[in-house]
């Protein structure tokens, strides 16, 4: 009876785990069909399945319309057209001028905050109950008394659809011989015809949809949140890279046997204090598995040509002599602020020390980290669990000695993003930052083992708001001076090499791999330093400051104000703070949103206007005017099609 009991116990959780894990195969197979298509990983997609969730709850809660066609709505309407209208404002032109992955990366960034912001002004930021579910009715009884819910159904149903419909139309149609086309070659395959325009469309039509489709599917189950939504369906990007981009039975495995593996996970419940950490283990499956999996990717996923920078910024330098007087007047105002605006002044400096951790890693150095709030967590935290007495063996501390420590102690933590970057570049390295950061978060700032019973105040000679906010400034500007001192000399010209070009610092004799970690852990040192400061400024440890959603915030803000200029990370934090606290809450995000998805119109984002004229790629030839080399491909190409189009 005890053996049956068990197995029937497994059987219905393994049932439960499916409605988590069909959503999770949706998500991978939008991930994989959008990139066969494109050649972009959709780092937005979270994003578009939380807005149009907001959009369903919306229109049925609130406007009182039938489920059916307001999912009828959504799905066919409002959701392609919005994959159309990034492929054409945002994408199109990053794909005519040639841009790297890293560009491509963070005009989707841009699409992910600004989606975020825009939910924030329409429907406020606090969490919201989830829209209905359009399966209703009674479970599905199965044998043994086991039940299944109709919506899971309906999930399993669509991804054997979509599944099907997908490989019908890669092998057997026009349309999949000219998306083989131009997956292969996108200029060949232009040359010999093939509107790759029109696929790109059509694949980001059909990612938007099953981007639609997922947000619609977690929604009766989950708070409408427009930073936890975004961060769940990111989290299942490991259901795709598990697959390498490519492949969707594997991407539809992978996310079916997750879910499965996640709810499994529950029957375990071990005492003591164990139990924290599996619990843990258990709801946050999907983060072990996105970094596992981009782990073991490696650089088959980074998409970078061979010699091309793993991030292009635009030389800002350290802007000119304006630009320093803009940012120290931005930094000086607030002197004269009393009350509520002095006090979210506070921010600013703190803000700053973490975005030029940024600066440093990225802009200096040329590697994509999205996991730097992840060190800002781990130095607020440390100075909380440091004054609190919480570390074993030392009594509380003071904050000075604690913010020191907490520094100190956080700087190595770097080598966990910065031993990998060693063979890892682009998407990879992104995602692997993201994973790490993530799982800082998660296992740490939100468990109560870590943040319960915590002190965190200033001393008393900076007790006062206007002597901590002058205390910050002089913290930021040590800050900002070891940063340029990292640019210049010969340091920074070896730095300078390897993020422009990697092999050729190798060449050069450059020790690539000792920079990368002297890049991270300097980084991780600059970022703990400024989340320590946010923890102060505040008098305690709030997890939501350095969610992982934030972190994506403040990168591409600093790649917006220039990832290669110190200012620019201050300029960055004044408009961050300053737009919200000035404004309302969303305001931000919208701003460094538009700004980030127009990087294709904006090469080198704000820092580079100057020289953009200059700059700017030749326009490609018309079709009319072809060389006779390029002729002899065209036609090449095409008799390749109509002879594949014959058999």
């Amino acid at each position: 009876m005890a053996a049956s009991g068990s197995l029937g116990l497994t059987v219905d959780l393994a049932l439960a785990g499916l409605t988590v894990g069909s959503a999770a195969a949706l998500s991978g197979i939008g991930l994989v069909v959008c990139h066969r298509a494109t050649g972009v990983l959709n780092i937005a997609q979270g994003a578009q399945a939380m807005a149009v969730a907001y959009l369903l709850r919306d229109l049925v809660v609130v406007r009182h319309w039938p489920v059916w066609p307001a999912v009828a709505f959504c799905l066919l309407l409002v959701a392609p057209a919005l994959g159309v209208l990034l492929d054409v404002l945002v994408y199109r032109p990053l794909q005519r001028r040639g841009a790297g992955p890293a560009d491509t990366m963070v005009a989707g960034l841009g699409v992910f905050v600004l989606l975020i912001g825009a939910v924030v002004l329409l429907w406020g930021a606090a969490p919201l109950a989830g829209a209905p579910s359009p399966f209703g009715g009674a479970p599905i009884r199965l044998p043994g008394g086991h039940a299944l819910r109709p919506d899971t159904v309906a999930q399993l149903a669509a991804i054997l659809v979509l599944a099907l419909t997908v490989a019908a139309t890669t092998r057997w149609t026009r349309f999949g011989l000219h998306l083989r086309a131009v997956v292969d070659d996108r200029r060949l395959a232009g040359l010999a015809g093939v509107d790759a325009d029109r696929v790109s469309a059509a694949g980001w039509a059909f990612g938007s949809f099953t981007a639609g489709l997922v947000g619609i599917a977690l929604a009766p189950y989950l708070l409408l949140d427009p930073y936890g939504l975004p961060l769940l369906v990111m989290e299942t990007m490991a259901v795709a890279v598990a697959a390498r981009l490519r492949s969707i039975p594997v991407a539809v495995a992978t996310g079916l046997g997750l879910g499965v593996a996640q709810a499994e996970l529950t029957r375990l419940r071990p005492a003591g204090q164990l139990l924290p950490l599996v619990e843990a283990v258990q709801s946050n499956l999907f983060v072990i598995a996105l970094l596992a999996t981009a782990l073991l990717a490696g650089p088959r996923i980074s998409g970078e040509r061979a010699g091309s920078p793993a991030f292009s910024a635009p030389g800002a330098a350290d802007g000119g002599r304006g630009a320093a007087a803009v940012c120290l007047v931005l930094l000086l105002l607030p002197l004269g602020f009393r009350g509520n605006d002095l006090r979210s002044a506070l921010l600013v400096p703190a803000l700053a020390l973490v975005l030029l951790s940024i600066v440093v890693v990225t802009g200096y150095g040329g590697q994509i980290s999205l996991g730097q709030a992840g060190y800002a967590g781990m130095g607020a935290l440390g100075t909380a669990l440091l004054m609190s007495g919480r570390v074993p063996g030392l009594p509380p501390l003071p904050a000075a000695p604690a913010l020191l420590l907490a520094v100190l102690a956080t700087a190595p933590l770097g080598l966990l993003t910065g031993w990998p970057a060693i063979r890892r570049r682009g998407l990879a390295l992104a995602l692997v930052t993201f994973a790490v950061g993530t799982a800082m978060s998660r296992f740490v700032f939100q468990q109560p083992y870590a943040t319960t019973g915590l002190t965190l105040d200033r001393p008393s000679f900076l007790a006062g708001d206007r002597a901590f906010y002058v205390a910050e400034l002089l913290l930021l500007g040590l800050g900002a001076a070891v940063v340029r001192g990292l640019h210049r000399g010969r340091l920074g010209r070896a730095l300078t090499a390897m993020r422009d070009h990697e092999a050729g610092a190798v060449a050069a004799g450059v020790d690539v791999p000792g920079l990368k970690l002297l890049a991270f852990v300097a980084g991780a040192a600059l970022a703990a330093l400024g989340g320590g400061l946010m923890g102060l400024a505040g008098r305690a440890f709030d997890a939501a400051s350095f969610d992982p959603v934030r972190g994506l915030l403040w990168f591409a803000a600093v790649v917006v104000a220039g990832a290669d200029s110190a200012l620019g990370a201050v300029l960055a934090a004044a408009l961050l703070i300053g737009l919200d606290a000035g404004t309302v809450a969303g305001v931000s995000a919208v701003a460094v949103g538009v700004l980030a998805a127009a990087i294709g119109r904006l090469p080198g984002g704000l820092a580079a206007l100057p020289g953009r004229r200059s700059a700017q790629a030749p326009p490609p030839l018309p079709p009319g005017r072809l060389t006779p080399a390029g002729q002899r491909v065209r036609a090449t190409i095409a008799g390749r099609i109509a002879r594949e189009e014959e058999r």
